[in-house]
This record gives structure tokens, sequence and C-alpha cells, in this order.
């Protein structure tokens, strides 16, 4: 079945890194965009990143950008998430999500927690 599995998150001080882990299996990995969202307490969720099937292209968050660093390995069905610089208003759920890029099939990981504070 149709599984995307975050891993990564925890506790972190301002100022400090995080890298987020994404595994896909039960679908065809290489023909999706896939996408970090974050939701805070309260908040909508909101796209923090995205990056094309074949890793062309990337998208960033204007709140995200130049700390942020999306990347994926089709090899091995991973997604990647780099955060540098971290602020207490990065403090969320963050969420992998695939989307055939030609539409139609989108599918949800459960979350990993991560928490920026002194």
């Amino acid at each position: 079945q149709v599984q995307l599995v975050e891993s990564g998150g925890g506790l972190v001080q301002p100022g400090g890194s995080l890298s987020l882990s994404c595994a896909a299996s039960g679908f065809t990995y290489s023909s999706y965009t896939m996408t970090w969202y974050r939701q805070a307490p309260g908040k909508q969720r909101e796209l923090v990143a995205d990056i094309t099937s074949a890793g062309g292209s990337t998208n960033y968050a204007d709140s995200v950008k130049g700390r942020f660093t999306i990347s994926r390995d089709n090899a091995k069905n991973m997604v990647y998430l780099q955060m540098n610089s971290l602020k207490p208003e990065d403090t969320a759920v963050y969420y992998c999500h695939a989307a055939h890029w030609r539409g139609g099939a989108k599918y949800w990981g459960q979350g990993t927690q991560v928490t920026v504070s002194s």
C-alpha cells in the first residue's frame, strides 16, 4: 500500500539545524512532485517547499528561502528537507506530500513534529 513516512523531527534551539526525511513506497515515486508542508497550532497548513518529479525545479515559501533546502533521491524513493537557522516560528508538524505530475493521485504522510525553542 502507499506509504509516506517522515522522520527526523525533534527539539532544536533557535539557530540550529534539522534534517527531515520522507520515505515513499507503494507508488511510482519518480512520477510525483514532492512537497513539504507544515502546520503550526491554530494555523492553516502551509507549503514549505516542493520539488518536481525529476528534481529539476524547486520552490520555497518566502519565510524559508535561504534557510531550507529540499532534495530528492529517486533511486531511494526519498525526499529530504534540510532546515538551517531555525526560528521559533518554524515550530510545526511537518508533512510530506506526493502529487502525480499529471494531477490526480495525491498522498500524505503522518507528519513529524519540529519544535524550535530554547
